[in-house]
């Protein structure tokens, strides 16, 4: 049983920053064995891609949409992802979900498919 719990989302003005959190709960596999990825679903929008982790930690990935704006990392000791969110504009509201995958390859990173596990979401609202 895996279970993925995000919080830090919330209502900040545009140009604010916001840290999430998502704290991993896994039965036997160690968190470091996972790749992670965060994810966001804007209302009446298709989930899209907002940066992911490899499962060795040697790679990280970001959307073009959050390049420079964000920093994924990842506690291996805590078991828990972060994403840190700079700039925010009122088109970074969504909600934000976050991922984890066993046997996500790296080429697979920014896929939604390829990750087995989810998170309930946390909403972050950016007004103008």
């Amino acid at each position: 049983q895996v279970q993925l719990v995000e919080s830090g989302g919330g209502l900040v003005q545009a140009g604010g920053s916001l840290r999430l959190s998502c704290i991993i709960s896994t039965s036997g596999r160690a968190f470091r064995s996972y790749a992670m990825g965060w994810f966001r679903q804007a209302p009446g929008k298709e989930r899209e891609f907002v940066a992911a982790f490899s499962r060795t930690g040697g790679y990280t990935y970001y959307a073009d949409s959050v390049k420079g704006r964000s920093t994924i990392s990842r506690d291996n000791a805590k078991s828990t992802l972060y994403l840190q969110l700079n700039s925010l504009k009122p088109e970074d509201t969504a909600v934000y979900y976050c991922a984890a995958g066993a046997g996500v390859i790296t080429s697979a990173l920014r896929l939604g498919t390829a990750y087995d596990y989810w998170g309930q979401g946390t909403q972050v609202t950016v007004s103008s």
